[in-house]
């Protein structure tokens, strides 16, 4: 199973945004500090969850299960919805590039417990 971390921060909202990415497999670990345009928080955190997916692609992982952790409510539960009245395009976006995997799981996590990826956004604000 690929597990995806994500966070997004952003200065000001809107504002200079940056997205935190954290890739775990059974084998190896993968990081990404990415800046983003100045959008708002809400956007930024969707923006990270897609270039997280878009990360896994590239980087050639198959997996047939995955498992995507965000520590923002509006995007699990849209996520899990497939619907968000004012993202939807970044819903669908985001469900297109789920189609790969016979089982995706998306998971809400506490900040506190998604250290890794919030780090990760801070180093981007300062690219």
């Amino acid at each position: 199973m690929i597990k995806l971390y994500t966070d997004a921060a952003t200065l000001g909202n809107p504002g200079p945004s940056a997205a935190g990415i954290l890739i775990v497999t059974a084998k190896q670990q993968y990081q990404f500090s990415i800046p983003l345009p100045p959008v708002d928080n809400h956007v930024a955190e969707f923006m990270a969850v897609q270039l997280g997916l878009e990360k896994i692609t590239t980087l050639g992982l198959t997996e047939s299960m995955l498992q995507i952790n965000v520590d923002s409510k509006i995007v699990c539960q849209s996520l899990e919805k497939q619907y968000a009245k004012h993202y939807q395009q970044y819903v669908d976006q985001i469900i297109a590039l789920e189609q790969p995997y016979s089982l995706v799981l998306h998971q809400w996590l506490p900040d506190r417990q998604n250290k890794g990826a919030h780090h990760l956004a801070q180093q981007g604000l300062k690219k």
